[in-house]
């Protein structure tokens, strides 16, 4: 009997044990954990955060812009020698490039993509470190390096950018600017646009009468004449983008909104529904109105069939605007 009783009494203690360090546990694992934040709901007052989501495989703008991108000059014309290695022969995605070995009279309108913060700092296929502030481009087969004028007929901007890297490589793109290049242009925000591109002659004959190492302005038209070795030794008037008979496109106002917002909404909705496959689409701020306007087509009944189209999948009162 004392032998149970004594059996009974350890038990009980290491029940009791049991018990207290169960408490002290459960005592012990209540520690203050801080909250989760929800990157994405920025504090009241701050600037929220780009939205990389959006942007192809993680690329977007970097996270610390300099202060006045629009203040960038352009690339500065000068006479270089092209580099062997990077204009050999190529296969990229399935498809042959050969690419310019000389320069060549170029010019064609096509969409432009951009690059950003997920290729700053790599080297290009000229060997040189992309830099996606400066003003640069990639190009299937212009010669590397070389020139050229790019500019937005949406709203008559232009720049001149270094080619300096192979690509774009999809069957619909015609060039991929630096960030800083698709800035200038406003076609960072929407991710890709149409725009003309124009290939620049710096062999030293074209070169001759031009300051060495000055930058050409964005709205100086660079006249290139093939037939004439020698330019004129002072700069060309600015660009006049004023529409004649000859210039002259078809636009397609798919709505104009008061609110911003609205207009980006809108534009979103086109992109995703793939209705501006082959022309551009902004959202541009005009006479207090923001307007969403898809183009230039190459003719009106073009300009017409896309913008029934539109009427039709979006309900929307699309027109038809001369430029």
């Amino acid at each position: 009997m004392g032998l149970n009783k004594m059996f009974l009494s350890k038990n009980l203690v290491f029940l009791w044990i049991v018990i207290l360090l169960s408490l002290l546990s459960a005592c012990g694992g209540k520690r203050a954990v801080k909250p989760t934040v929800d990157d994405s709901a920025p504090a009241s007052g701050a600037t929220p955060k780009t939205n990389t989501g959006k942007y192809y495989l993680d690329d977007g703008p970097g996270e610390n812009p300099p202060a006045n991108i629009d203040l960038i000059p352009d690339a500065t014309l000068k006479t270089e020698a092209l580099l062997p290695r990077a204009n050999k022969p190529y296969t990229a995605l399935g498809q042959r490039y050969v690419p310019m070995t000389s320069y060549s009279p170029y010019q064609k309108q096509g969409i432009a993509s951009w690059y950003g913060k997920r290729y700053h700092g790599r080297k290009t296929s000229s060997g040189e470190v992309y830099d996606m502030y400066g003003m640069s481009a990639a190009h299937p087969t212009l010669p590397l390096p070389s020139y050229a004028r790019v500019t937005n007929p949406a709203n008559g901007r232009s720049v001149i950018v270094r080619i300096n890297d192979r690509g774009p490589f999809k069957h619909n793109r015609l060039i991929d600017l630096s960030y800083a290049a698709a800035y200038k242009l406003r076609l960072a925000g929407q991710g890709s646009g149409l725009v003309k591109v124009e290939a620049i002659d710096t062999s030293p004959q074209a070169m001759q009468g031009l300051p060495k190492n000055v930058a050409i302005p964005a709205d100086a038209n660079l006249a290139i004449n093939t037939s004439d070795a020698t330019t004129s030794s002072t700069l060309p008037p600015p660009l006049d983008i004023t529409p004649t008979l000859e210039t002259q496109q078809y636009y397609v106002q798919a709505g104009a909104f008061r609110s911003e917002t609205n207009g980006n909404l809108l534009q979103k909705k086109i992109q995703s529904l793939e209705l501006a496959e082959n022309v551009g689409l902004a959202n541009v701020y005009n006479n207090g109105l923001y307007r969403v306007r898809l183009g230039p087509y190459t003719s009106k009944a073009e300009a017409n069939a896309s913008a029934a189209n539109i009427r039709k999948r979006l309900n929307t009162s699309a027109i038809v605007q001369l430029q």
